[in-house]
């Protein structure tokens, strides 16, 4: 119980000093413009055709697609670029505390705040589409519309037939919300682990490798690189689906009966022992990190 304390003191101490951090600010306030700007075209959507929403359906039909996912993940380099968070009380700390203790406390910092990023992304997508929008679990006319009239693709919302057909909206969102968490969870260990072993600089470059391979491991993309028949499409797309970071955080890109792709299961235990297997890395490497207070000096 003394060590969960300890580990609490230092997650608690690093959320005191948001206070004083304008980023803070800066990251949530550009979440809420991105979350408006790409729930925008399903609202437009329903306004054109004058239907109602689900209430999580923006969050469903934005969220589902990697791109979103990409662009909302890449924010929170404004959070954790200063990872592990050296600070004015860091020292104090370290005096009383062993380091992987103090590791743990940011670990746990890490995995909050990512946490309350998500619920803020999911509030403003609710909040962008509450005016025109329904409480009930069930798929609303828009929905209906964009998944069997393939307006959806048109518009570019990824509102998939097998997401109407095999879920509800709540189930569905849940699901894409678990996805995104450990997705983004996964880079921030990342980031820690590179930050601690190479310094901060690497620690930024790695986040953005992390989200190029996601990027770039597109099984459109292969196709275009390589000149891909569209014979070799399935195969490119199972093999991108197991592989990519990114695809393993796409709703639509896993098994849900009929093909090879992973399933939700499947790709829930791969983010999680990779998210663990970083961790370890951070812990190993904190007993020879070379804490530096240049901050701390008058």
């Amino acid at each position: 119980m003394y060590k969960l304390r300890q580990i609490g003191s230092v997650t608690a101490y690093n959320f005191r000093q948001w206070r004083k951090n304008p980023r803070i600010f800066m990251t949530f306030a550009l979440a809420f413009i991105l979350c408006f700007l790409l729930s925008d075209k399903a609202v437009k959507f329903a306004q054109e055709y004058q239907t109602t929403m689900q209430i999580v359906e923006a969050f469903v039909w934005t969220f589902g697609d990697a791109n979103s996912i990409l662009l909302s993940s890449l924010l929170l380099v404004l959070l954790f670029a200063d990872m592990p968070f050296i600070s004015d009380g860091t020292p104090l700390y370290l005096v009383r505390i062993d380091r992987k203790t103090w590791l743990f406390g940011q670990a746990l910092y890490v995995v909050l705040t990512t946490g309350i990023y998500m619920v803020f992304i999911l509030i403003s997508t609710v909040v962008v589409c509450m005016r025109q929008s329904f409480i009930g679990n069930m798929w609303s006319e828009t929905a209906a519309i964009l998944g069997y009239s393939g307006a959806g693709k048109a518009v570019a919302l990824p509102a998939l037939v097998k997401t109407l057909e095999m879920s509800n909206p709540y189930e569905c969102m849940a699901t894409i919300f678990l996805l995104m968490l450990l997705y983004t969870l996964l880079m921030t260990f990342v980031m820690l682990t590179v930050n601690i072993r190479k310094g901060q600089l690497a620690g930024v470059v790695s986040v953005f490798a992390y989200s190029l391979l996601g990027f770039l491991l597109n099984p459109q993309i292969i196709k275009t690189l390589f000149k891909l028949p569209d014979a070799l499409m399935y195969k490119a797309n199972v093999a991108m689906g197991w592989i990519s970071p990114l695809n393993h955080a796409t709703y639509h890109m896993h098994n849900f009966g009929y093909d090879l792709l992973p399933r939700l299961w499947q790709t829930y235990a791969i983010f999680g022992m990779l998210i663990a297997l970083c961790f370890l890395l951070a812990l190993r490497a904190i007993r020879r990190y070379n804490f530096t207070f240049s901050g701390t000096e008058n």
